[in-house]
This record gives structure tokens, sequence and C-alpha cells, in this order.
């Protein structure tokens, strides 16, 4: 099965970032892509370098105009899209969350991010509740979708769940930089361990792993930061953690791989995860710490 990834920049406003989106699947889907995957919050800037009440009037309800934006892009090109939305729950309640669609343009489903961050230039505390809808795969043409986001793929029990539930796949739309005022030695650290521990999800779980980020320069509103610089990076595993295609760090890209479903089975023959673990020795996972 052919997959795309779309590396993103961040456009001038909402409808330019969606054309670009819609020019971007046809082309994938003229080269044979059935599944589509956009980065975290793609229909405009990471507004999340601040603290401000006026950046909630980005957010929109589901379904909204942005959901009935990319179903039309999903259904035009008759391709399974992930997409991430800024969610308008309620008057106060708010969520960071990816939407699947159809071929058809159908949504068949959602996911709330879980894990939110705090950190300097990423205060998605302010923004975002942790979701409410549990780590539970998406059911498409393209597969069982195990859809997490961005803070969410450090986490080995948020893949490890998917896993369990029966996803075929982890798909991480993602939003991560450096900070500008890093080191180069520190940036390399910081994106070489993004990519490994994503790639020991692949491994421990024999699953594929499709990670989109976007990419590029994005200065604090308020002046009072360094800015956000994103380092693209996207790419695909296959269920060894084997890199099958990546990105660089400053050009929107649109990835293209080929995934063979069959091959987590044959893996998973090879390496019984599943099969060793300890169910009966784990009870300290709901702890927060073991003191």
């Amino acid at each position: 099965m052919r997959i795309a990834l779309i590396q993103h920049r961040n456009a001038s406003d909402r409808e330019a970032n969606l054309a670009e989106t819609r020019a971007r699947v046809g082309e994938a889907a003229q080269r044979g892509a059935r599944l589509v995957v956009l980065a975290e919050l793609h229909t405009g800037p990471y507004f999340c370098q601040v603290e401000h009440p006026a950046e909630f009037d980005r957010a929109e309800p589901l379904p909204g105009p942005s959901t009935e934006a990319l179903a039309a892009i999903a259904r035009e090109h008759r391709v399974v899209l992930v997409g991430s939305l800024f969610e308008r729950r309620a008057a106060g309640l708010y969520h960071n969350t990816a939407v699947v669609f159809e071929r058809d343009g159908q949504l068949a489903g959602r996911y709330r991010k879980m894990h939110i961050p705090d950190d300097p230039g990423y205060y998605e505390k302010y923004y975002f509740t942790p979701g409410d809808l549990g780590f539970q795969p998406i059911d498409t043409s393209a597969g069982r979708l195990g859809v997490l986001v961005c803070w969410d793929q450090w986490y080995p029990e948020a893949a490890r769940l998917m896993a369990l539930a029966g996803a075929e796949m982890l798909i991480y739309p993602t939003a991560i930089g450096w900070d500008p005022h890093d080191t180069p030695e520190e940036q390399a650290r910081q994106r070489e361990a993004w990519i490994t521990v994503q790639r020991g999800h692949a491994v421990a779980n024999n699953l594929p792993v499709l990670a989109c980020n976007r990419v590029g320069f994005e200065p604090d509103p308020s002046g009072a930061g360094a800015g956000a610089a994103f380092w693209g990076s996207s790419f695909v595993t296959g269920p060894q953690g084997e890199l099958l295609t990546q990105a660089d760090t400053e050009s929107p890209e649109t990835l293209h791989a080929e995934i063979d479903p069959g091959r987590t089975e044959q893996v998973r023959r090879q390496w019984p995860f599943l099969r060793d673990r300890r169910i009966d020795a784990y009870d300290g996972l709901l702890r927060r710490f073991c003191d």
C-alpha cells in the first residue's frame, strides 16, 4: 500500500494552508497514495508559543469548517486522510484533535491528544484539555490506524496500548522544533532522540510508524521568545524500525513509501514480544513513580 506524508510549512492563513494541502494531496493521490497524513495543527501557525485568550478564537467545532474542507479533499482525491485540528468542544473546553476521513469524505474517527506538554514556546496546557477517548485505533479502508499526536510519541505506553487494541500502524502528526538559541550539538541530540524513540515503538510493537512534522521557522508573535525552528525530518519506518523514507530539516516535502501490511505478521512470528510480555508483573506501571 502506498502512503504519503505531507511535511508542512505554515503559509499566511488558514485558506492558504488548506489550498496547499488540497494541491499536495492531489499530487500524492496521482502517484497512487491511498493514505495521506498531515502535520499537527496544519491549518495555521503554531499558536502555542504564547498564552493569550484571543488564540482560542482559532478553535472550531467538529464537525466544522475545517473538517468540511478536509472531508472534501479526501472525497475529491479518494484517499484516507489524517488531519489535525484545534477542537472547540464547549466554551472553555478545547482539545488538540486528530481527525480521520474515509475515501468518500465520511469522518471515520477522531483522537484527542492525551499527553499535553508545557515547555517554553510550547504552552499547550494553557489551550488543550487532555484527551478522553483513550487509545483506540480507527478503522478505515487503509487499515486500522493507531493515530496519536506529537507529545504522545515519547510514551511507549501509548504505542503499546494502540498495538494491543489492534492498530496496524502508528501515526504521529507532529509540530516539534528547536529553540534557535540551543547549540547545534543540543539540537542534533534532540532530533536524534525524537527519531530514535519512535523507531523503538516500531520495533517493540512490530508496526510501521508514520511521523509527519511541520517545517520552517515561526516567530514568537509576542516578540518575547526566540521563535520555533520546526525541524521537519518526517519519516516512515517498517515494523523492524527500518527507515523507508525521510525528509530533510528545512523543506516542505511530500514523502511516499510502500507499506506491506503482511510484514507485521511475519516479524511477530520471529520476534514474539507480545507473547512474552509479563502482564502479571507490570502493576508498577499504574503508579506515577515507585518510591
